[in-house]
């Protein structure tokens, strides 16, 4: 198998795994021709939040070339922590700017961040060759190796994106940055946030305690028709209309959806669907809903509190 490819855009591959590592220690990424997707699965994260992105590969990469026995596809699993050390000093290199007397062909040429499947010895490893500056101001040319464990087929044949009912509500997210002031003072007093949104774009955020009862509300977040993404829609009879002022209602773990608001730093493009008491799937968009580069998308589970 092969895979080299240029990383045009370090600053938001840096950021999408920034993000998602907050939640996890360890990514599976799969490579394929048109994607890449980055999955974190494991039921032990906090509420068992899993996370399934998928990111197109004109976003990220150019020059990109990729070789396999299985369908041309490559998955692996790899270090967080090492992927995003690794993508830090790659920006720094990708940041640089031409030097004096130097054309802003021969500077783009040698501030390009590349990385590809590769063995150090007889382990796989993803490597990453950039510039790095010294103290002097001279560069050179450096190669950062990551470890990694490529999954046979029969592993990624087990990887399975969580099956949920369709939707009671969509609602487009006030920006996640405030919302995450808001969970940060409700978390001293509760472990549990009840999220509650109805097709009248209103949103409330959450808890209730023997000693306190705080809701926050916003009543002006849009509820986007998300059918009309969907290619295979089959024709149906007309559903029976729902109140749009009837509140679905999903509570989820403080500790967790904070680790989920982490993604404001990949965009400020959120939708909310609440399959009601049973789980919360978030969309955070990379770019703009209309064209987005990628999206992220979180699985929270509802806790059952009676």
């Amino acid at each position: 198998m092969r895979f080299r490819a240029t990383i045009d855009n370090v600053p938001t591959f840096l950021r999408v795994a920034q993000a998602i590592e907050k939640l996890q220690k360890q990514y599976i990424i799969t490579l394929t021709p048109s994607q890449m997707k980055i999955i974190c699965n494991d039921d032990t994260n906090d509420g068992g939040i899993q996370v399934w992105s998928v990111i197109k590969v004109d976003s990220i990469f150019s020059d990109y070339r990729i070789m396999s026995n299985s369908k041309n596809e490559i998955t692996m699993r790899l270090s967080a922590d090492a992927l995003i050390s690794v993508l830090r000093s790659g920006s720094l290199s990708s940041g640089g700017l031409a030097s004096s007397g130097q054309s802003s062909q021969e500077s783009a040429e040698e501030e390009v961040v590349v990385v590809k499947l590769a063995k150090k010895g007889d382990e796989p490893v993803l490597s990453f060759e950039f510039n790095l500056s010294s103290r002097v101001g001279e560069k050179h040319r450096v190669t950062h190796d990551v470890k990694i464990e490529l999954l046979k087929k029969t592993e990624v044949e087990r990887l399975s994106e969580p099956m949920c009912p369709e939707p009671d509500v969509h609602v487009l997210l006030p920006s996640l940055q405030k919302i995450r002031t808001i969970v940060d003072r409700l978390k001293p007093m509760s472990n549990i946030l009840a999220i509650k949104a109805n097709n009248n774009k209103h949103l409330q955020l959450s808890i209730r305690t023997d000693n306190v009862n705080c809701e926050t509300l916003w009543t002006n977040c849009a509820n986007p028709n998300m059918r009309q993404h969907e290619e295979h829609e089959e024709l149906e009879e007309p559903e029976e209309e729902v109140d749009p002022n009837k509140m679905f209602t999903v509570t989820v773990p403080i500790k967790g959806f904070l680790k989920f608001l982490n993604s404001h730093v990949v965009s400020t493009n959120t939708i909310a669907c609440i399959c009601h008491r049973h789980c919360l799937i978030l969309y955070v968009y990379i770019g703009a809903l209309n064209d987005a580069g990628g999206v992220l998308t979180y699985y929270i589970p509802t806790i059952i509190d009676e």
